[in-house]
């Protein structure tokens, strides 16, 4: 885009401009074109536009169910806002029906970024369906491009330098992804005037929701998992189950954890401190006793994540529901690999192939499979609308993370009662671990 005219037809746009010596020109990131070129038309000043190649569309949907009321006030604050902004909705409360709402209402060639290969193809499926037309692909082997394409986050990123400006509407899914390092930056090398925002947990532990707010808009709509519970989403109740070591197993952790502890208040090393594990690491790293300390470290967690007990209270769980579907939730593939060949059960975990990964959820969904281990990787992005039990053996301490594994279980069906477990080593580090990860309103508001 080139602006002609004096130096006073730069200056209301100037805060977003830097002076390139090599072009003699002005230049400026892809994501402010929209506010560039509004400012510009308002204002009548002159200027040659050569970034644009987007168009308007006549996007219509052929099948969409008229919206719920959270959707349309969803829908009509992010119209209100300028069409730019992010929505807070509950997963399976319906993120995608305001994403094609959306997109009818702005009519111009739309990207879509999701976070993972899952998503991407569920996205696909919805958006052909819905909107009866050919829809591109970017990841997974694909490589194609149509006036609604379905990007995952890594390809974008890859892609946005060429394509930046073929698209006037950029529709992030889970856009808590989108302040990463590496991630932002195909938000900021597109020029999407519009966009649109959807996650069902904004809130970042390192704090850069306002770098999300910054590319995308600030919060324009948000309801909770509290106030659609029973009428949009499947009711759900939560029971803390404690679990209390054997004798053996108890005297272990005691031991280990009292040496890895011992071994860091040594060495000066406070874990309340933000580089207090970096440190911990470095410093173990230097002898055998710290080494040792590791190991101890290392123990201990193993023995709160998976102890003989554990794995009781989770057959024990198993059996109770043994006509329902289940996901079991671990911290760490080792202890999904224990459960997997304890109880024979399929275990998804970042290392599954992406063909077997399809295979074992496609006959999830179908029912052929009643439960399913994973660590991590199904926390978000998985539609399984059948699925009523979640078993959280362990976990971090993360809010987000909690969340997302109760959304798992909440999309609605007729009859359907949710019921999340979360296991709890008793006097461990894991109790403070549970109270940590609890702080949001869809556990506090439970008894």
């Amino acid at each position: 885009m080139r602006i002609t005219g004096t130096a006073e037809a730069v200056e209301p746009v100037s805060q977003y401009l830097l002076w390139d010596d090599r072009m003699e020109c002005y230049r400026a990131e892809g994501r402010y074109y929209g506010v560039i070129v509004l400012t510009l038309h308002r204002l009548k000043a002159p200027y040659q536009d050569d970034a644009r190649l987007f168009e308007t569309q006549q996007f219509q949907t052929t099948n969409d169910f008229p919206p719920r009321p959270h959707q349309e006030k969803a829908l009509q604050a992010w119209l209100k806002a300028g069409r730019r902004g992010v929505v807070v909705l509950p997963t399976g409360s319906g993120k995608t029906l305001v994403a094609r709402l959306a997109i009818t209402h702005t009519q111009r060639n739309t990207i879509i970024l999701v976070p993972t290969i899952d998503l991407l193809h569920q996205w696909y499926e919805q958006m052909c369906e819905a909107f009866g037309m050919d829809v591109g692909l970017l990841g997974g082997g694909e490589n194609r491009l149509e006036t609604i394409t379905i990007s995952t986050y890594d390809s974008a990123l890859i892609h946005m330098e060429r394509i930046g400006n073929q698209f006037g509407f950029m529709v992030c899914d889970e856009c808590h992804h989108l302040p990463a390092a590496n991630t932002r930056m195909a938000a900021v090398m597109s020029i999407a005037p519009f966009r649109l925002g959807l996650t069902a947990t904004p809130e970042r532990e390192d704090g850069a929701e306002e770098d999300l707010y910054a590319l995308l808009g600030p919060v324009v709509h948000r309801s909770e998992i509290t106030e659609l519970e029973g009428t949009f989403l499947a009711p759900y109740r939560l029971e803390t189950v404690p679990v209390v070591l054997d004798p053996d197993e108890r005297e272990a952790y005691d031991t280990a954890y009292a040496q890895y502890r011992g071994f860091a208040q040594a060495s000066g090393i406070s874990f309340s401190h933000p580089n207090g594990w970096t440190r911990f690491i470095q410093v173990c790293a230097r002898s055998r006793e710290g080494r040792a300390a590791f190991a101890a470290y290392r123990m201990q967690k193993q023995l709160a994540r998976a102890s003989r007990a554990k794995l009781r209270m989770v057959w024990l769980l198993l059996r109770r529901h043994n006509s329902e579907q289940s996901i079991l939730f671990t911290d760490d593939n080792a202890t999904a690999y224990t459960i997997g060949e304890t109880f024979f059960l399929p275990v998804i975990t970042h290392k599954t192939k992406v063909s077997e990964r399809k295979k074992m959820l496609d006959a999830f969904r179908q029912g052929k499979i009643p439960s399913v281990v994973t660590s991590r990787v199904l926390n978000e992005g998985v539609d399984v609308p059948e699925v009523s039990v979640a078993i959280i053996v362990s976990g971090s301490g993360s809010v987000r993370e909690h969340v997302q594994r109760l959304g798992r279980i909440l999309r609605p069906r007729e009859g359907k009662q949710a019921v999340l477990y979360e296991l709890v080593s008793e006097d461990t580090a894991e109790t403070y671990t549970s109270e940590r990860r609890r702080q949001h309103l869809a556990y506090m508001s439970k008894p």
